[in-house]
């Protein structure tokens, strides 16, 4: 691969483990922030020492500063509940608590001591040294506290003890596909709790970089770039940004930072070699990335450097289509529940991650719609750079309730903030079939949480669009996604067929028992896609137990069904694109076109051939016109593929 799809490898690498423990990390390797990447890290993924609290006694007993409770192990990052985790137990256990002993290198400890976690479901507390550091709520999330003042003197051993608590019964808390019985049913998966992403440690200065926020301008070609320090420096500092492709510079910038918080337009260098051989702009079947190196000086002095990339492209919507870089492109997803048989919520390691985006693509299919979870960083890092677009989601709670809104509130915007810099992602979807809401269909006050979070999603990113509530009952939306899981070629064709058969069903039909559109409002030129759809089980070990949306017993019927199913989509020039039922099997699903272990059910390019298909929804003449306008407003053109087209790779 070239430097474009893998990218610096040097600094999305390196993480150092902790002295105090032999084994080796069980996710080594990438940097667990891939867009904010300090090298140095010190990587606590591994062996910890792990306890159940039933009865919620620990925190009375002191458990955050006690050894003794601590008589089981733990491979962090994976959940309690999985086989991975070394604990396997599935039962129902609202509180765990966790112990790791670290020693810290003398250069580890020159400066501010940063501890990361990237996601703990539900709410956590961790101390160190038996000393209070941070507290959290909110179980797909990052956070972090500085822990300097904390530590014990010289080479001792520093002691981390996180408490998770994560009510399985609490149905207004955001759940996902967790189940809350104590045996999987229906839809619904095994349980995960606790830590679930990686947990590292960072020295940093008094003064640092905290965050970046990468906004692309493709008619400029340019990016904006928001820079955000830990607090306001006392005088004024630098900030330096160094961005190149292929080991090539294409820009070179300096400014002042004298706030916590500044903001710069770069502009790329258009007239350099890299732009006469191949372009800028990032698709599926073209993944560039442009490296950046931000560093933060007091006048010639290096003070703090992260090691960071983006994509130059743009998403939105317009005549009834999903425009990719400000062209029709046609999206062929497939849902990703992101569930893993051995780890559940924890990818198994980065090379499972990268297997499955590639065997995605081979799949034929340019995007996913990850399905209630918030993916880990790295997985998103690996769709930017091997091209994959993504539709960000989070895990849904259940049932309505105002601290439950207000709690869900708070984590979508952690979720933008995190993951707004991802060229990947090309859409937001705060609600999925009204769970969570699911009486927005007659509630107005449901319904009036549906639009406050769309707006509270378009006011953080304005950049993509925001699909409100994915399937049915949507009171808002800039797409509106359709999920219909009719078995039958000929119901497909009628219902999606023509713009007049669309416009019928948005109006008058319920393809699942639930009105699509909500509080009278209009389609107009607002794209319509099939975000669910097919859902066909096959699981060739008969005895396996199943759940799906209806069964073929071969092979050639599974095809049959998918082929014609998936033609009825393409052959309609009123939707922008379908969303299919699902990329893997998971847990008693066996609907997918993997199974649980990633392992194709058919041969790749029977499927390809099946997905790729040119839809008749984008003519050839209007590709052709976007073709020139690109080239017209922003001088572009020999080189840049045109998307929506069949991909080649």
């Amino acid at each position: 691969m070239s430097s474009r799809s893998t990218g610096n490898v040097r600094e999305m690498t390196g993480g150092e483990e902790a002295p105090a423990e032999d084994e080796s990390s069980a996710l080594a390797g990438m940097h667990p922030r891939p867009q904010f990447a300090r090298p140095g890290w010190v990587d606590l993924t591994g062996p910890w020492g792990f306890a159940h609290d039933d009865v919620d006694c620990g925190l009375d007993a002191g458990w955050y500063d006690q050894p003794q409770p601590f008589d089981r192990t733990i491979i962090v990052p994976f959940p309690p509940e999985s086989r991975a985790s070394g604990i396997a137990d599935t039962g129902f256990h609202p509180v765990v608590w966790y112990r790791r002993a670290v020693r810290l290198a003398a250069g580890q400890r020159a400066g501010r001591v940063i501890l990361h976690f990237g996601a703990v479901d539900y709410r956590a507390t961790v101390w160190v040294n038996g000393h209070l550091v941070a507290r959290h709520e909110g179980g797909q999330t990052p956070f972090h506290a500085d822990i300097t003042t904390a530590l014990l003197p010289g080479d001792s051993e520093q002691v981390v003890t996180v408490r998770a608590e994560d009510d399985p019964f609490d149905l207004t808390q955001p759940r996902g596909k967790q189940d809350w019985k104590r045996d999987c049913h229906a839809i619904w998966y095994k349980r995960t709790t606790g830590i679930w992403q990686p947990v590292w440690l960072e020295t940093v200065p008094p003064i640092h970089l905290t965050e970046l926020l990468w906004t692309p301008d493709t008619v400029a070609v340019r990016f904006g770039l928001r820079v955000r320090l830990n607090r306001t420096p006392d005088r004024p500092l630098r900030v330096r940004v160094h961005l190149s492709q292929d080991g090539i510079v294409i820009a070179d910038d300096t400014w002042i930072a004298s706030k916590s918080e500044t903001e710069r337009l770069i502009g790329l260098d258009r007239g350099s070699a890299v732009m006469e051989r191949t372009t800028f702009f990032w698709t599926p079947e073209h993944p560039n990335l442009f490296e950046a190196e931000v560093t933060l000086l007091d006048g010639d002095e290096v003070i703090d450097t992260v090691f960071s990339y983006a994509g130059l492209r743009s998403v939105g919507v317009a005549d009834r289509w999903f425009q990719l870089n400000d062209r029709p492109y046609y999206l062929r997803m497939a849902l990703e529940q992101g569930y893993w048989p051995e780890s559940h919520l924890a990818a198994p390691d980065e090379a499972a991650m990268c297997r499955e985006i590639e065997l995605t693509k081979a799949l034929g299919f340019n995007g996913i719609r990850i399905h209630q979870k918030v993916e880990d960083p790295r997985f998103l890092a690996l769709c930017d750079r091997l091209g994959l677009i993504v539709w960000g989601e989070m895990a849904s709670a259940y049932v309505y309730s105002d601290e439950g809104f207000a709690r869900y509130t708070r984590e979508w915007i952690d979720v933008v903030r995190r993951d707004a810099s991802h060229p990947c992602i090309v859409a937001w979807v705060p609600y999925n079939e009204s769970w969570g809401v699911p009486n927005v269909g007659i509630n107005a006050t449901e319904q009036a949480a549906v639009q406050a979070l769309y707006h509270t999603v378009r006011a953080l990113d304005p950049t993509r669009p925001v699909i409100a509530n994915d399937g049915w009952e949507t009171p808002v939306g800039n797409i509106f996604g359709v999920h219909d899981y009719t078995f039958d070629a000929a119901v497909l064709a009628q219902r999606y067929g023509t713009s007049e058969a669309v416009a019928h069903t948005l109006a008058h039909i319920q393809p699942s028992a639930r009105r699509i559109l909500l509080l009278d409002i209009a389609r107009g030129d607002t794209p319509v896609m099939v975000t669910e759809f097919g859902g066909i089980s096959y699981a060739p070990a008969t005895d396996e137990k199943w759940y799906g949306y209806g069964t073929a017993r071969t092979p050639d019927e599974y095809l049959d069904r998918f082929s014609s199913l998936v033609g009825a989509l393409l052959a309609s020039p009123a939707i922008a694109g379908f969303c299919y039922t699902q990329l893997t099997d998971t847990e008693q699903e066996t609907n997918g076109l993997l199974t649980e272990d990633r392992l194709p059910k058919f041969h790749p390019e029977t499927i390809r051939a099946i997905l790729n298909s040119p839809p008749v929804a984008i003519p050839a003449a209007v590709l052709a016109a976007h073709r020139e306008k690109t080239r017209a407003d922003t001088g572009v053109g020999d080189g840049v593929a045109i998307p929506g087209e069949t991909p080649s790779a």
